[in-house]
């Protein structure tokens, strides 16, 4: 018999509502407590989803003993306060990505992890998706040689605001932190930490930088041209060349796998599951509880932390900074 986790949510903007709609297809999450700075909008949220409790504080949800695990929706530069505040109350967490402004505020949540005992984990829920697995499956079986470029973008026009989070410096705005995190975590899990970083931004009236490209290099000889951007529409798409095939895929869509091999296109096909996918980094979650982990085995401390460098080194290229966070 499954055991059933108490879910509080964090912070109850569009993420969050995305998360809980998944949340609530899986058997042993319970759907406990929202908590927002304004009551209304924890009651408003938790009236929506159906949630047992609405607290207009964060520290009040914290200390109701009855919650087990805390989804974090907060704009990133909230990310290490909030973490902190749940470890600290003996709160496992789900922490959305970026999983922080920095690298060194990262390495507080996860030191404060290990101090609790207390389960830590980024929510990349990319990592957990069918499509991704079924990526990999392909490169194990089909012997396409050795990885030397992969191209991975993430673009769409959206209307600028300067008080918006996307643009907002304070919030840690800009496309790098938003969605250039879903390219580049592409390029790590694929290719792994580059040896050499170059970057080519654009910046938004507000200092933010509003579109980037980059490019990484390994000393094996294999690269990655890497783009984010508010301000252009393109395919959500990565694309991973080997030496004897090519596998292209859209990042969260159902579509099929393209896989070009010997001059030869095929459309692989893969189990998708009824939504986006949040529920699977949900359900790992909570298997992770289950084995009285504190970390991911998949999901590791440590990517979460190689990723965090890598943004930083494409910041300090680019001449990304966050106020109060540099």
């Amino acid at each position: 018999m499954l055991k059933t986790y108490n879910w509080a949510i964090l912070g109850c903007g569009n993420i969050a509502q995305k998360f809980t709609t998944e949340l609530t297809d899986l058997p042993n999450a319970k759907l406990y407590a929202a908590a927002s700075r304004n009551i209304e909008n924890a009651e408003n949220f938790a009236n929506k989803f159906g949630f047992e409790k609405a607290y207009g504080s964060y520290q009040e949800m914290v200390e109701d003993p009855n919650v087990d695990v805390v989804y974090i929706a907060t704009p990133h530069n909230f990310h290490l306060e909030h973490t902190l505040l749940c470890l600290n109350h003996k709160k496992a967490v789900l922490c959305e990505k970026a999983f922080a402004i920095n690298t060194k505020e990262a390495q507080q949540m996860i030191e404060a992890s290990i101090k609790n005992n207390t389960f830590l984990m980024e929510a990349f829920w990319v990592l957990f998706r069918p499509k991704l697995a079924k990526v990999r499956e392909i490169i194990a079986s089909e012997n396409l040689g050795k990885l030397k470029f992969v191209k991975s973008d993430f673009m769409f026009n959206g209307e600028y605001n300067p008080k918006n989070r996307l643009y907002n410096l304070d919030l840690g705005g800009g496309s790098l932190l938003d969605i250039g995190i879903y390219s580049i975590f592409t390029a790590l899990i694929f290719l792994g930490i580059p040896d050499e970083i170059k970057t080519l931004p654009h910046f938004s009236p507000t200092g933010s930088e509003e579109s980037i490209s980059m490019l990484f290099g390994y000393k094996n000889g294999a690269t990655a041209v890497l783009t984010s951007s508010f301000d252009s529409e393109y395919k959500n798409e990565s694309e991973l060349c080997f030496e004897y095939g090519i596998i292209k895929y859209e990042r969260f869509s159902a579509d099929p796998i393209t896989l070009i091999k010997n001059k030869k296109t095929t459309e692989i096909l893969f189990e998708n599951g009824p939504h986006m996918g949040y529920h699977f980094e949900a359900s790992h979650v909570m298997e992770c509880l289950d084995k009285n982990l504190i970390e991911s085995p998949i999901l590791t401390h440590s990517l979460s932390l190689d990723l965090m460098q890598i943004l930083d080194n494409v910041r300090k290229d680019a001449g990304i900074t966050y106020p109060n966070h540099d």
